[in-house]
């Protein structure tokens, strides 16, 4: 085999495996949340004591997209002057896996604290603004009227079911 022929086929071997590696991988972004244990090996294994089992999730914030003006008749600026930015993420995880003493019993020898990530909803505050004059007026010649400007202030929203789940059991 030339050497042309067998480094275009090691450059396509590699190409392929590249591929097939990335299509087995999760990006990030895709999941939602990242996974965040907290290593106790290394202190149960030199202090030869059963530590709590501890680890988290935290969720990727994924912004969305604000909904467009929408149009009222009798008025010059739309509703929603500066409209409210969606925000998709999450409320933290929580896993906590903590080992009993042998006072309670032989049922049980490890307690489970379990609070998943939960999605959180959010709109970030708006505006609603109305111009100092009103819509042109045929009975008038097409002259808009004068009137009082109109300002208020949309309020954020903020919407969660979080969740948690308490227990003991055997095993490890």
């Amino acid at each position: 085999m030339k050497p042309t022929t067998r480094g275009t086929l090691a450059a396509v071997l590699t190409c392929l495996a590249t591929a097939a590696g990335a299509a087995a991988a999760t990006p990030a972004a895709a999941v939602g949340t990242v996974p965040v244990p907290l290593p106790l090996d290394g202190v149960e294994n030199s202090l030869d004591v059963e530590l709590p089992r501890v680890g988290g999730e935290i969720p990727l914030p994924t912004p969305g997209a604000p909904a467009g003006p929408r149009y009222v008749e009798g008025r010059l600026l739309p509703d929603q002057t500066v409209p409210q930015l969606p925000l998709g993420a999450g409320l933290p995880g929580l896993g906590l896996r903590a080992p009993l003493p042998e006072i309670l019993g032989g049922d049980a020898d490890h307690v489970d604290l379990s609070a998943p990530a939960s999605d959180l909803r959010t709109l970030g505050p708006g505006l609603a603004l109305d111009a100092p004059l009103t819509a042109p007026d045929p009975g008038n010649f097409g002259l808009p009227a004068p009137k009082l400007p109109q300002a208020g202030v949309i309020t954020p929203v903020l919407q969660a079911v979080p969740g948690a789940n308490l227990g003991t059991g055997q095993g490890r």
